[in-house]
C-alpha cells in the first residue's frame, strides 16, 4: 500500500509518497479502498503547519474521497464490503491506496456519481450547505453573491443556491471560470480583479444590494462585502488567510450580520442532515461535482501548488487518484 506521508511541516516538497504498512481496521473502524482523494486548501494549510489544529508528525493528508469498502470492524452495522462511498473526514488520512474512517465519517456515494466527483462532496458541497441552509437559513429568490466562484467550495454553492431558488451572483478571476459558474446556474459573473466590478454587482441588484454572501477569501472581500448588503444581509465566511479591517458603521446602517463556519466543527446531527440532503441532489442530478484537474498520487505536490496558485484562477475541483 501506497500513502503521501508528511515528516515536517512546510511547503509541497514536503508530501513523499512512500511505501506504507496495510491497514486494518478497528471495531468501529471502516477500511475503504480509494479511487480518488479530493485536495482542498484546508490540507494545505494543515501540510504548512499554519492551521490551528496540527496532526501528529509523520502523517498522511486529505480528508476528502471517494472508493469501495474493502472491510469493515465488528462494531459498523450501517455498512458493508462492496459499498460504493464518499468521505467527509478520516482517522487515516485520504491521500492513500487504502484509508481508516469511523463509520460517522462515511456516506453512500449514487451510482450516478463517479469516484472523482465523489471525491469534491465532502468538504465543498457540505460548507456549501452548512453557509446557506444552516447558518444564512438562505430562502428563495433572496440574490446570493458567491465571492471566489469557480473553486471546488463555490461551484457547490452556485449549485446549491440554483437548487434553493435563489438568484445567484458569482465572482472569478478567470474569463474559464467565469463561463463555468454561468454554466453551473450562475445569472452574473464578474470579474473580482476588475476595478469597478463592485459597482456592476450593485447595478446588476438595482443598487439594492445582495441579501447573503459567502466569502472565501475574507481577508481580502470582507470589508467590501459589507458595502454590498441589501438591509438585513448577512455574510458567511469561508474561508480567510489573514487579518482584515472592516468599517462597522457598514454593518450597523443595514443592520446587517457576519457570520463564519468551519465544517469541521459541525455537529453530528447537523452532519447528518447535511449528507441526507447531499445525497439526494447527488442521486438526482441537482448536484453535481465538476473536476478541473487530475492528479496521480505521486504528483501530490504540484496539486498542493496548483490549489493555491491564484493566478491560474480555479475551474472546479482538483483530484488525487491513487
Amino acid at each position: 500500500m501506497q500513502a503521501i506521508r508528511v515528516h515536517q511541516f512546510g511547503g509541497p516538497e514536503v508530501l513523499q509518497l512512500e511505501d506504507a504498512v496495510a491497514l486494518k481496521p478497528a471495531p468501529d473502524e471502516v477500511l475503504i479502498e480509494v479511487k480518488a482523494a479530493g485536495v482542498n486548501p484546508v490540507d494545505t494549510y494543515i501540510r504548512s503547519g499554519q492551521y490551528s489544529i496540527k496532526p501528529f508528525l509523520p502523517y498522511t493528508p486529505g480528508m476528502d474521497a471517494a472508493g469501495t469498502i474493502k472491510a469493515v470492524g465488528l462494531k459498523i452495522t450501517r455498512l458493508r464490503p462492496g459499498n460504493r462511498v464518499y468521505t467527509i473526514g478520516s482517522r487515516s488520512g485520504a491521500y492513500a491506496q487504502e484509508m481508516l474512517c469511523a463509520e460517522s465519517q462515511v456516506f453512500p456515494l449514487p451510482w450516478n456519481v463517479s469516484f472523482a466527483q465523489g471525491a469534491c462532496v465532502g468538504i465543498p458541497y457540505a460548507a456549501a450547505y452548512r453557509a446557506f441552509v444552516q447558518k444564512a437559513k438562505v430562502k428563495a429568490k433572496q440574490t446570493i453573491l458567491i465571492h471566489g466562484a469557480s473553486g471546488g467550495v463555490g461551484i457547490a454553492a452556485v449549485q446549491l443556491a440554483k437548487h434553493l431558488k435563489c438568484v445567484v451572483l458569482a465572482t472569478a478571476s478567470s474569463e474559464k471560470g467565469r463561463a463555468l459558474v454561468v454554466q453551473q446556474g450562475a445569472a452574473f459573473a464578474f470579474d473580482h480583479s476588475k476595478p469597478g466590478y463592485l459597482d456592476e454587482i450593485m447595478k446588476a441588484t438595482n443598487n439594492r444590494g445582495v441579501d447573503v454572501v459567502m466569502e472565501m477569501r475574507a481577508d481580502v472581500n470582507l470589508g467590501r462585502d459589507l458595502t454590498m448588503l441589501a438591509p438585513g444581509g448577512c455574510v458567511v465566511v469561508v474561508g480567510s488567510r489573514g487579518e482584515v479591517t472592516i468599517n462597522p458603521r457598514d454593518l450597523m446602517s443595514r443592520e446587517a450580520i457576519v457570520m463564519a463556519m468551519i465544517i469541521l466543527n459541525a455537529p453530528p446531527e447537523d452532519i447528518r442532515e447535511i449528507h441526507r440532503a447531499l445525497g439526494q441532489g447527488l442521486a438526482n442530478n441537482s448536484l453535481k461535482p465538476i473536476i478541473a484537474q487530475e492528479f496521480p498520487l505521486k504528483d501530490a505536490p504540484e496539486a498542493h501548488r496548483r490549489i493555491m496558485d491564484v493566478s491560474l484562477g480555479a475551474a472546479g475541483k482538483i483530484v488525487l487518484i491513487p
